[in-house]
């Protein structure tokens, strides 16, 4: 069993979207259920295969929540950072095109590239771990290798 690893926001956006499938959506799954029973013969009931299909998909994402919010270890995103850790933000330096990217290390629930959150099983967070400023982290990209150099973690 894997770790999760949330931010406080993400673990308040998921207690939110908990309490409204458990509660509103349920509702209305259960509901679209019995209007569907009520039609008769459940064999050939398209709107009742739609309705289970609908209360599986829910009931999944419901067990989802629960075991991420069961196992998550809240990241501290304020913590200063020596090395780069989870929460950590990364300014790097790609030395093959003097660009630069702010990036930080969160965990799946939280990654999204285009804010500049990457998820530190993604193989760019993988090779940034536990580098510190200065550092050289080389990373194996499909156009080939690239070198970012470490300039600032905060």
């Amino acid at each position: 069993m894997e770790k999760e690893y949330i931010t406080q926001s993400k673990k308040t956006q998921l207690e939110a979207e908990l309490e409204r499938l458990q509660t509103i959506e349920r509702r209305e799954v259960i509901g679209r259920l019995e209007f569907a029973k009520a039609l008769g013969d459940l064999k050939e009931n398209a709107e009742y295969h739609e309705a289970r299909e609908a209360q599986g998909k829910l009931e999944d994402r419901i067990k989802h929540i629960l075991y991420v919010l069961k196992h998550a270890e809240i990241i501290d995103e304020a913590k200063t950072h020596e090395i780069i850790g989870m929460g950590a933000t990364v300014k790097i330096l790609n030395l093959n095109t003097n660009e630069g990217k702010t990036l930080q290390i969160v965990g799946p629930q939280d990654a999204d590239i285009t804010s500049g959150r990457i998820s530190h099983t993604s193989p760019l967070a993988q090779v940034l771990l536990h580098k510190k400023v200065g550092d050289i982290a080389i990373f194996n990209a499909p156009k080939g290798e690239v070198a970012y150099k470490i300039i600032a973690i905060e």
